[in-house]
Formats: structure tokens, sequence, C-alpha cells
């Protein structure tokens, strides 16, 4: 009965070092022809990414931001393919419709084509900035100085959430009825931190905010993604590096890249992670080891 008794044990005890045992392996990286790259989506049916290019700075609206088209193989197809944006960020595939934020609208793109179908405004928006998308085709997006997270539901774009307890939610990822929220910290002067942000979780359902991995603070975080085994890979957008964030509060460093690794995307089936470098104009390949 002993013995019984101590197997749970046991088993979390190998489960956690097993989800220790993670690391990442360069495969490739681009020549730096993109523009202030923010944001890389994996697109599966189609087998390319998608490179979100702001081209000056991430609030201005000067028409100047595009979408680009990349292989998986780091091969650029096509530096401009979406063109006339502003500020392009955080994207989002439902269907065969892409969306993309643009500092106080959401833009419609057909995937096939690259044509803007639709551009929703969102009110009282400031930063618009990651997208994510539910089984519903709900899509989210991330209002960072507002504390917000707008909702485009049945063709209408609102406030879904509002809280300063979001302190500054950047990143966006969701995983069934869960939405995972990375958290830029405790803004003071401009987008320097007095606390630094990380992975927050918000229910579907009835709105409820909490703490992923404990209250300690993990970084600037800017992008996310939610792992089978239930960890979190996140950016550090000031500090730059891929990480690791465990439910148990634990984080490892998987490579520490230079400051501005962005919106990462990633390919689950080949556990592919593509982290656009914003202030050096390239995009990075890791493959993740999890064994």
């Amino acid at each position: 009965m002993k013995l019984l008794h101590l197997l749970p044990v046991a088993l979390l005890g190998l489960a956690q070092a097993a989800m220790a045992q993670a690391s990442v392996t360069r495969l490739w990286e681009t020549p730096a022809e993109f523009k202030t790259p923010e944001s890389v989506l994996h697109d599966a049916q189609r087998k390319r990414l998608y490179v979100s290019n702001i081209d000056g700075a991430p609030t201005e609206a000067d028409g100047k931001g595009f979408i680009s088209l990349l292989g998986a193989d780091g091969k650029i197809d096509k530096l401009e393919w979406v063109t006339g944006l502003n500020a392009p960020k955080g994207m989002a595939l439902v269907g065969d419709r892409l969306y993309v934020s643009d500092i106080t609208e959401l833009v419609e793109i057909d995937a096939g084509s690259g044509a803007v179908r639709k551009r929703y405004p969102a009110a009282g928006a400031v930063f618009l900035n990651d997208v994510a998308a539910d089984e519903a085709g709900n899509v989210y997006v991330s209002d960072m100085i507002t504390n917000r997270i707008h909702r485009l539901h049945d063709g209408r774009f609102e406030v879904w959430l509002e809280s300063a307890a979001l302190t500054n939610p950047n990143g966006l990822a969701v995983v069934g009825d869960t939405l995972y929220v990375g958290s830029w910290g405790v803004m003071d002067k401009g987008f320097a931190t007095t606390v630094p942000g990380r992975v927050k979780t918000v229910s579907l359902g009835d709105k409820r905010l909490a703490d992923f991995a404990g209250e300690r603070p993990v970084g600037n975080l800017d992008g996310i993604e939610v792992l089978a085994d239930g960890r979190v890979l996140a950016t550090d957008w000031m500090a730059g590096g891929l990480m690791l964030v465990s439910p148990d509060g634990s984080v490892k460093m998987l490579d520490k890249l230079a400051q501005g690794s962005a919106d990462i995307g990633y390919a689950a089936a080949e556990r592919l992670v593509f982290v656009p470098m914003m202030n050096d104009g390239k995009v990075i390949a890791f493959r993740l080891g999890l064994e």
C-alpha cells in the first residue's frame, strides 16, 4: 500500500525530469531583408509562413507596413505580398482568412489571394498587438497600452475584457477554452517596466483571470505558444531570448537571442519555432527537442 501511495509522486518526479530536457537547434536564419518584422505565423495547409513587417515606427499610420511570404526552408517567396498596411503586428488564421492587427484596427485578408477583404476599427484602441483565434472562429486581439482584449464575434469587433491585472497584454494563444496571455509588465516610461510581465490565463467561458505559473516576473513577454505538454514557449523582447515556461513556475532559457525577439510562430507537427528579430530584420528557425 505504501508503494502504491508513493507511485504517483514518483511518476510526477519522472514527468518533471523529462519535461526539463528541452532544447532547441538552430536550423536557419533569413537574410536581413525584412523591415522591422514583428510576427511570424505558420500556415500548415499552404505550407508557408507569413511575416508581418512594421517598416517604421510601431505606432505610425504611414501606409508602409506589409506582409511577406516565407518558405519553411527560410527562402523568402515574396517580400511584399500584402501592402498598404500601417504597422502590422500579430496574425491569426481562421479558415481562408488571415487576420492582422494594425495599430487601431483588425484587417481581414484573403489567405489565398492576399486581397484585403475588410477592416474592423477598434473603438478606443491605442496599440493593438497580438492576435489569436479559438475553435469557434472568434478572434482575440490584445491592446497592450489600454489593458484590453478585443474580440471579433459574429462580425462585431468589441472590447471583450478590460483589466489592470492583464499588466499590458502582448502575446496571445488559445488552447481549448483557455486564452493564454503573455504580459509585458507594469510600464513606467515608454516601454520600460518597473515589474516585468509573466504568463496569465483567461477562461473563455467566464473571463476568469489567473496566473499560469505563479506571480514571479518572467520578462517583457512578446510571442507565446502553448505546447502539447502544457508548457509555454515565450520570447522576451527587451532582454532577448526564447524561453520555456512550466506550470510549476520554472523558466528555461532555450536560446538567448538579441533584443527584439518578437512574436513567434510554431509548427507543432514538426516542432519548428520561428522567431522574428525586429531589430535585425530577419527570422530565425529552431527545431524544438523535447526528448
